[in-house]
């Protein structure tokens, strides 16, 4: 059975540095132009694209074979694609000069490939040589810093249109052989593209990291960069048992306004992502009055405010956060339904008579006793059969999954004296023993899942 008339493997293998592959050859260019070029043609419904492992034709890559008659290209580079596209998915005619025609030497390559790997995989495992995985993971910090240093520069706005290493050097007031040596390195990474001594950004990088652009994402992703310094305390906290930093709200309080920016410019930017999802999952329309605990920017209580023209949504949230929720709130037009007070959510009143507490991205922050705590005080702001929503990072039963929330437990260690990760049955207990009933999870697309409650009548 033929789903497609047409269906295209395209090799992706990524090999060591060195070694030979179609990734290392471009294969990425050739993917994306295949799929530009066969949707500009119409043909998205007919030809079928998938990336897949080695196709055992390194040294002749990029590789990719079309089915239902298995027809093997060899050398394909994105200059190729109009051609292939054109000749043999509209025409029904390879492109015979990129075909591999003599099956036998074919098969042969492929096995004698595939013999040099297991010979190859064998002596490195016989030699105790570390698998390539490993020390992939032990130094990607390496990349990343890369990245976050070209963020904390601002420095894909500085390349612009295209800029050498002492132009760029010269915007960012940086020394001219480290700059370019970043420079190099973000190419590399193909974050930069370089031509004759000129950089260029990306298409990745010119639409998500350069100031101007309406998908900057600069600003938010610099919150990224300042968790670099509390993740490189991470052996000492698990020393101590806890972050040897002060915590959220002391570090609010304590460091400048950029900083502050930096972290609800993340936090709005997530929430305004996930937002549309949960008031999609939770409801609006019997929502006449929310309180929305630390609520950052007011992403959420503004949609759920867009979503009811009747609701009326509070905001508690640190004073320093206060300015940053009112000028997006004034951005949305509901200033005259969605209010910021100002107040910790760890002591202070919540008030009463609410339909919905919601409480995304807190949690995690706070230790069991203090959520417990949170959520007995949420019980009391709510009028009668009024709802309680939860958004957080939710763990399996045996915390080793989802990765993310995994991983995310450890950015608590380093950043929080008791904040975690938490499970499923944990967010259950503590509703249920904070008095809600019909406690249930509801889970959602992406990284982030719900616990609702409701309280009694």
């Amino acid at each position: 059975m033929e789903a497609f008339r047409f269906h295209v493997f395209v090799c992706g293998q990524q090999k060591p540095e060195g070694v030979p592959c179609c990734a290392g050859r471009g294969s990425a260019e050739v993917l994306e132009a295949l799929r530009r070029e066969i949707g500009a043609r119409g043909l998205a419904d007919e030809v079928q694209v998938t990336t897949c492992g080695s196709l055992g034709l390194c040294e002749h890559g990029p590789n990719l074979v079309v089915y239902p008659e298995g027809v093997w290209y060899s050398g394909v580079t994105p200059a190729h694609v109009p051609e292939i596209v054109h000749s043999h998915f509209e025409q029904a005619t390879p492109v015979e000069r990129l075909v591999r025609n003599d099956a036998a030497a074919l098969r042969a390559e492929i096995l004698q490939n595939r013999d040099k790997m297991l010979a190859a995989r064998r002596a490195r495992e016989a030699a105790g040589v570390l698998p390539d995985e490993l020390t992939e993971l032990l130094r990607g910090f390496q990349e990343s810093r890369a990245l976050l240093t070209a963020l904390e520069l601002d420095l894909f706005t500085a390349v612009g249109d295209g800029a050498d290493a002492q132009q760029v050097a010269t915007i960012l007031h940086s020394h001219p052989r480290a700059t370019e040596m970043l420079l190099n390195a973000l190419a590399s990474l193909r974050l930069l593209v370089k031509r004759e001594g000129v950089f260029y950004n990306s298409p990745a990088t010119a639409r998500y990291l350069v100031s101007g652009s309406p998908d900057n994402a600069q600003p938010a992703l610099l919150h990224t960069a300042h968790l670099w310094h509390r993740w490189s305390t991470l052996t000492d906290c698990v020393l101590a048992g806890t972050a040897v930093a002060d915590d959220r709200n002391a570090e609010i309080a304590a460091r400048g306004q950029d900083w502050t920016e930096a972290f609800i410019a993340a936090m709005h930017r997530n929430a305004s992502e996930r937002a549309p999802l949960v008031v999609r999952a939770v409801g609006a329309e019997n929502v006449g009055r929310m309180l929305d605990v630390g609520g950052g920017s007011g992403a959420y209580s503004i949609a759920f405010a867009q979503a009811n023209s009747a609701l009326q949504a509070e905001i508690l949230d640190l004073a320093a956060v206060q300015p940053i929720a009112l000028r997006h709130i004034r951005e949305a037009g509901v200033a005259d339904r969605v209010k910021v007070r100002a107040g910790d959510l760890r002591s202070d009143g919540l008030g009463e008579g609410f339909d919905l507490v919601f409480i995304s991205a807190i949690c995690h922050m706070l230790s069991p006793a203090e959520n417990l705590d949170l959520l007995r005080r949420s019980r009391e702001a709510l009028a009668p059969g009024g709802r309680i929503v939860i958004q957080d990072f939710i763990l399996e039963p045996d915390k080793t999954a989802p990765r993310f929330a995994a991983l995310f437990a450890l950015n608590m260690l380093v950043g929080t004296r008791e904040g975690s990760s938490y499970s499923e049955p944990e967010y259950a207990a503590w509703l249920g023993e904070a008095g809600f009933r019909d406690v249930r999870r509801v889970r959602l697309p992406g990284i982030t899942g719900l616990m609702i409650g409701s309280r009694p009548l």
